[in-house]
């Protein structure tokens, strides 16, 4: 019960002050392993994933050099010039945006901080709901976010297997992916989206390009509607605006240089070389971020502090005193409990509902390193299909990151533009109290009850 109780304290501490819940898990691991459970520092530290670590710094340090030399703004480029011109596209644009950032190492928050501005730029311009906008943009994160070389798809990887338990990264990737679409099309369908199907930026844009000083506008060439994209709202389309004024992606496009490409290439290695020929993901990641630092020293300058130590102390700490939960006899305790209630499927939609609840106000990082250990001895009796908890489990935990109390929902409602914040703040209030309602309701119903007729 100590150990319940010392991570009961965790969550709580962690959600009421800022402070970072890895820190706390190394301290109750100290504690709680010499005190109560009887273990030496080297049993303690023995529980750290070394092997996770290296592959959260690997990809992180990855992702950074690729955003400071302007890879990650050029697929965002790319991604927006497909739209040409039609307005019912640009929120799936960012909803594959943010995906695919994701899907290839980057965090969520990161990727919804790079995206959310431009994509609620384009909200106010186009007159499209930010509540459709700034929600396709978050679940396209998590869309992406359990690839098996993203930051989710590798804890939760790692954990299932290291657990002996039954484990499928497709069908972890897939299953929210598909998920995750399906709340697109209902969002799109429930929120202005058909409204938007016949329309074009250029019934919207009625500002003249100006001349090469830089000032941009309306206009009719895919380059012209891209340097006006998220610059002006919907009270002002009749002002040209400089380009000292808009957002980093308001500039004219740009010529791909060498870096970019090099690190293009990179991606697509780190793909191969892990997905397919099944390297190291860490070891593959950290060579090709020291290769692009060599060929352009410039390019990764500041990288190292761009890896988000934040979140490696989080999964390193909670993973430690997770170590120290398993040592004390705590998970399979609770495990043998949960498994005595003899109703497999009213415990997967306990746990389901649980990690949903609080991932709402906490990390869903640190719920999905806490919640899967917790429920191991359940799965292994073997009553419901492990892989179908895992994924309903993973999918439940994360979808809740509408949360306006979430980085990835706060992010959202920072970057609101042309409509009263306070009643945007509401707005996604309500729709993340509908998802935690209902989400892992419908995951248990879809991934987890199939299982076990």
């Amino acid at each position: 019960m100590i150990p319940i109780l010392a991570l009961v304290v965790m969550f709580i501490a962690a959600t009421v002050l800022p402070v970072n819940m890895g820190a706390l898990g190394f301290v109750a691991a100290f504690f709680v392993g010499t005190i109560w459970v009887g273990m030496d520092s080297d049993q303690i530290i023995g529980g750290f994933p070394s092997s996770l670590f290296l592959t959260l710094v690997g990809i992180t340090y990855l992702f950074a050099i690729a955003q400071n030399n302007g890879t990650v703004d050029l697929l965002v480029r790319g991604a927006v010039r497909l739209v040409r011109g039609r307005v019912a596209l640009i929120p799936w644009v960012m909803f594959g945006v943010t995906g695919v950032l994701t899907s290839i190492g980057a965090l969520g928050p990161a990727a919804v901080a790079i995206v959310a501005p431009i994509a609620l730029g384009f909200a106010a311009r186009y007159d499209i709901k930010p509540l459709l906008m700034g929600m396709m943009v978050v679940h396209g994160a998590q869309a992406g976010g359990f690839s098996p070389i993203s930051i989710y798809g590798v804890t939760v990887n790692n954990i299932a297997s290291g657990a002996g338990l039954e484990n499928s990264p497709l069908a972890l990737f897939l299953g929210s992916l598909f998920f995750n679409a399906a709340i697109g099309v209902l969002l799109f369908t429930f929120l202005g989206g058909r409204d938007l199907i016949g329309r074009s930026v250029h019934d919207h844009d009625d500002v003249r390009p100006e001349d090469d000083t830089g000032a941009v506008g309306g206009g009719k060439s895919p380059a012209t509607v891209m340097r006006g994209f998220g610059t002006t709202t919907t009270k002002a389309r009749s002002q040209a605006v400089t380009a000292e004024k808009a957002p980093p992606l308001a500039v004219a496009v740009k010529a791909i240089t060498f870096e970019q490409i090099l690190t293009l290439v990179g991606l697509a290695s780190l793909a191969v070389f892990s997905l397919i020929l099944d390297l190291d993901v860490g070891f593959v990641s950290m060579t090709i971020a020291v290769i692009l630092a060599l060929a352009s020293p410039k390019a990764q300058k500041g990288a190292i502090n761009q890896i988000s130590w934040s979140t490696v102390l989080l999964i390193g700490g909670v993973l430690t005193f997770v170590g120290v939960l398993q040592e004390a006899g705590t998970v399979e305790w609770v495990g043998n409990g949960v498994a005595a209630l003899g109703a497999p499927l009213l415990v997967a939609l306990l746990l389901c509902y649980i990690g949903a609840i609080v991932s709402a106000f906490a990390s869903s990082t640190a719920i999905l390193g806490a919640t899967i250990p917790l429920a191991v001895p359940f799965l292994m009796a073997g009553e419901v299909g492990a892989v179908g908890v895992i994924v309903a489990l993973a999918i439940a935990s994360t979808i809740v990151d509408v949360s306006p109390f979430s980085t990835n929902g706060a992010l959202v409602l920072a970057n609101a533009q042309g409509i009263d914040r306070d009643v945007f703040y509401k707005q996604i209030l309500k729709y993340s109290a509908l998802v935690v309602a209902i989400g892992p309701l419908i995951a248990w119903a879809v991934l987890v009850v199939p299982g076990l007729l």
